[in-house]
């Protein structure tokens, strides 16, 4: 009785696992250079040609994931292998492509001079050119990117892969980059986003999408206030960036805002007198239950668009504070003339990044005027009205800080 013989396919397989069988208990370590250099050449590439095999079989696979009931061959893959679901996928989609539509690639990886990751960037590049686009550009641009990884690992292919019609076709090109930047822009704005969730330690977990210009813009405004600051110690950009997004908020122009309750956003702070005195007091945010500390009050009280309702004995408002407490902007530009940066001692963040302190604190019986002002960063500010430390005003004006003990 005759027998079939095996499919040459798994013939191949077979005098694979019966050769790999023969040299398991070899010890490469007793190889020449020359060998192990030659092995890892070869190894390399028979590996891609073995990959691109198993491809071939899998876009022409179907049958399997009827027979066997599963939704598609990467699915019926990954259940008998215990692999990643998603990795099939893609593989399946790559065999495919490779098998219909990107054959020059096909043949390439099939001969071991394009490799798997160079080909899975490659294809999607491929993939992404317009469905409508001259089919002999469409082959042009097959060509051009296969001839390039001899060349060119994935991460170059990808680069050039976004480029290629401004090399096989540049007037199109042109045109097919404002398209794309197009659906680019209209999708960056439908997923953007902004959560704020509230940690529970007096901290709020801030994220979300933007597109990438507003991105760029917020990084750029949130550098200028950090990038020439001088600390004693090094403070990782992810800080610096959150202190300075802080700092931001505050000098944003609540008159430019719309309107909120019926008036332009601000922001109420109740407080007793006793306790806008002490250092060791709290306020309340009118409208929440967040509280801030009297020196954080106090501070805001310099230059935020706050309000201070300072409370009596009863908690009867003796003092309903107005804006009029803030420094005016010709004050401020006064100031910023006469300071010329942050009068922090050895500070040399410039003027216009400053923010004007009362010297003598508000709800001392300061006075906001331009003998009682200073400009301090925020860096500085926030240490201003840190009851951890001191404050002493230098002979030339600066202010320097001493950590009490």
């Amino acid at each position: 009785m005759l027998v079939n013989p095996p499919h040459p396919v798994l013939f191949c397989a077979a005098a694979i696992e019966a050769a790999l069988g023969e040299v398991a208990g070899v010890e490469p370590a007793f190889m020449r250079t020359s060998e192990k250099a030659d092995a890892l050449l070869t190894l390399a590439r028979l590996e891609v040609q073995l990959a691109a095999l198993r491809l071939k079989v899998m876009a022409a696979a179907d049958d399997v994931a009827v027979d066997a009931g599963a939704r598609d061959v990467a699915a019926w893959l990954a259940h008998e292998t215990q692999a990643s679901p998603k990795s099939c996928r893609a593989e399946q989609h790559l065999a495919v492509g490779l098998d219909t539509r990107w054959t020059r690639l096909g043949t390439a990886v099939a001969d071991g001079v394009v490799n798997l990751a160079q080909a899975r960037v490659i294809a999607r590049a491929l993939d992404e050119l317009p469905a409508d686009l001259d089919p002999e550009l469409l082959v042009q641009a097959e060509e051009h990117l296969v001839d390039a990884a001899e060349h060119h690992g994935p991460e170059q292919l990808r680069v050039l892969g976004r480029r290629i019609l401004d090399v096989v076709a540049p007037e199109v090109g042109e045109a097919e980059e404002a398209k794309q930047l197009q659906r680019e822009e209209a999708r960056a704005w439908e997923t953007t986003s902004l959560t704020l969730t509230r940690r529970g330690d007096g901290t709020t977990r801030l994220s979300g999408l933007l597109p990438d210009a507003a991105a760029t813009r917020l990084a750029t405004y949130l550098d200028a206030y950090t990038s020439p600051r001088q600390q004693t110690t090094a403070t990782p950009q992810h800080r610096a960036r959150g202190q300075a997004f802080c700092a931001l908020l505050e000098h944003l122009d609540p008159s430019k805002l719309p309107d909120h309750g019926g008036a332009a956003t601000t922001v109420m702070v109740t407080i007793d007198r006793e306790s806008l005195t002490r250092g060791l007091a709290s306020g309340g945010l009118v409208g929440t239950d967040d509280k801030i500390t009297a020196g954080e009050a106090r501070r805001l009280a310099c230059t935020a668009e706050i309000i201070p309702v300072v409370l009596g004995g009863k908690s009867e408002i003796v003092d309903f504070g107005r804006t009029r407490r803030l420094f005016s902007f010709a004050q401020h530009k006064a100031m910023r003339l006469r300071d010329q940066r942050c009068r922090g001692e050895n500070c040399t963040i410039p003027a216009s990044w400053c923010e004007a302190h009362h010297l003598k604190p508000w709800s001392k019986g300061g006075k906001t005027n331009l003998a009682d002002g200073t400009l301090l960063c925020s860096h500085h500010h926030h240490r201003a009205h840190d009851i951890r430390y001191s404050t002493e005003r230098m002979p030339n004006g600066d202010l320097r800080f001493h950590r009490r003990t």
